[in-house]
């Protein structure tokens, strides 16, 4: 179960004092899952304000297709929000439900990472294969800036294993 994930990831996190960084891809399904999968949207949105408490760093990373409740839950709850591509779509509705819902045409990149980099709701767009160099500066500088814990105190992520770049290129 997903929600069962996250909220294994953010305890994780927490009782180890590491960043959690969430790559999102999916959604929609909840619907069809029934009301288990529905409860599990608040559930996660919990689990990711338990961590914040902490003063720990989250950082969303939006994969090709981030949609419905990972979109209306935990996925817009990062500290930093980064877009795999421009091509990542970050979605709550379908295009055909919106313009069926307020009657009108809808902007053709809306939805984009592009469109939501520019609305605020993703801070960068970053290629597949820069992701995990791009993560690391972020981790030093928000582990550095850390006012809430010490930053001596949160260990932060072996990026050295090159495996991950591999795998994203």
């Amino acid at each position: 179960n997903e929600a069962e994930a996250i909220l294994y990831a953010a305890q994780h996190a927490i009782d180890n004092k590491t960043p959690l960084i969430l790559c999102t891809s999916g959604g929609g399904q909840v619907m069809f899952q029934g009301g288990r999968a529905l409860m599990g949207m608040p559930r996660s949105t919990i689990a990711v304000n338990e961590l914040k408490k902490t003063g720990l760093p989250y950082i969303v990373i939006f994969c090709y297709k981030t949609a419905g409740g990972i979109t209306a839950s935990y996925s817009n709850l990062g500290d930093f929000h980064l877009a795999e591509s421009e091509s990542a779509e970050i979605i709550f509705s379908g295009r055909r439900v919106i313009q069926g819902t307020i009657k009108e045409e809808l902007p053709p990149d809306l939805q984009t990472a592009p469109w939501l980099l520019k609305k605020g709701f993703c801070d960068r767009i970053i290629n597949r294969k820069d992701l995990a160099k791009e993560v690391g500066v972020l981790l030093s500088i928000i582990l550095k800036k850390n006012n809430v814990m010490n930053a001596e105190q949160i260990k932060e992520p072996d990026l050295s294993d090159k495996s991950i770049a591999k795998e994203a290129s």
